[in-house]
């Protein structure tokens, strides 16, 4: 049955993973997410699972590979420098089509940075570090309940697809608590199970074929072919995991876009312009890839000014202006290295912004 509980964010991270049949975690422990390797430490063991903690990033994400090659449902949490260790092995897991579970907790940088919540990885997990030619899917949910709800559904389209899919949350919504509706849990593959439901896993030689999983081909043209078929299945992603949240944008005034806590705070400064006698609308990516550019064709035009409202240099704005093409302006609200701005703080530099573009 389902229940509702009240759990701190990273615990209902785990726990929703878990209950979307996860059964192996390999991680290592990194501020502002260290809650949940504690937490499947305590908890997978009794579920059937098991608990690895690898003796870096670099080890854990190329254990997930060999889980996830072996047809395992795995998965990973880090935060930011721990994600940024990891790019190499993404590269690899898309390139052999092996379907891991990310979570990124995200906190501020570049390099160490702080241990305070950040957004600056947009570029990292939209774009990839690692390299080559490649697609993962990003989801940024903007509550503990949507990223429970996010993450219960991950481990299923990973293995739809073959390929990795990455959750970005940031410090502030992993360390709060919230009232959460967990889902019952799902079945979770047996080793029996999988060399069935997963054919071209890597399950034993009983089943009298052979599997080959792999990110190597040296032969250009194989390479090339493969690397096509890649960007025909990342095309039905495409077409098929974007999401979205559009709120007003009929006779907005202006126009904020803003994923993740940053949403939040948008709303509630949304709210207290319209008190002000200014209208604002709001386009919450909840994909970050796939983007949902076509959402910015409902702007009105009434609409004097797109805002992008970031825990980062800007990062989102070159997508946001492929959203827009021109039509208005496009501006951005921002704090970093930890610090957050207030509502009533984006409410001022709207303002402004208005005065500006009027």
């Amino acid at each position: 049955m389902s229940e509702k509980v009240l759990m701190k964010g990273n615990e209902a991270f785990a726990e929703a993973v878990i209950r979307g049949g996860v059964r192996f975690y390999f991680g290592y422990p990194i501020t502002p997410q260290s809650e949940i390797p504690e937490f499947m430490s305590r908890e997978l063991p009794k579920r059937g699972g098991a608990f690895l903690q690898a003796e870096s990033e670099l080890g854990a994400i190329n254990m997930a590979y060999g889980c996830g090659a072996a047809g395992g449902n795995g998965f990973i949490s880090s935060s930011s420098p721990g994600i940024a260790l990891m790019q190499e092995g993404m590269s690899f897991l898309c390139g052999a089509e092996v379907p891991v579970t990310l979570l990124n907790v995200s906190r501020g940088g570049p390099g160490i940075g702080s241990i305070q919540p950040g957004q600056a990885d947009y570029n990292q997990v939209t774009r990839g570090g690692g390299n080559g030619d490649y697609r993962i899917p990003v989801f940024a949910p903007a509550s503990i309940q949507e990223a429970v709800d996010i993450l219960y559904e991950a481990p299923a389209i990973a293995d739809r697809y073959r390929n990795p899919v990455m959750v970005l949350a940031d410090g502030l919504m992993g360390q709060m608590m919230e009232p959460v509706t967990l889902p019952e849990a799902k079945h979770a593959f047996t080793s029996e199970e999988i060399s069935t439901a997963k054919p071209w896993a890597l399950s034993g030689s009983e089943k009298g074929t052979r599997s080959v999983v792999k990110s190597l081909r040296l032969q250009p043209e194989v390479l090339e072919q493969h690397v096509e078929h890649l960007f025909e299945k990342y095309a039905v992603m495409e077409k098929e995991l974007e999401r979205v949240e559009c709120e007003g944008l009929e006779d907005a005034e202006v126009v904020f876009v803003a994923f993740g806590t940053m949403a939040r705070l948008a709303k509630e400064a949304m709210e207290l312009l319209e008190a002000q006698g200014i209208k604002a609308g709001m386009i919450r990516p909840i994909s970050l890839w796939p983007y949902p550019y076509k959402a910015f064709d409902a702007i009105s035009d009434k609409t004097k000014a797109v805002i992008s409202v970031e825990l980062s240099m800007g990062q989102m704005l070159q997508d946001i202006n492929l959203g827009v093409k021109g039509r208005v302006p496009v501006k951005l609200i921002h704090r970093v290295g930890g610090m957050l701005p207030t509502s009533l703080e984006v409410v001022e530099k709207t303002k402004k912004i208005l005065e500006e573009v009027r």
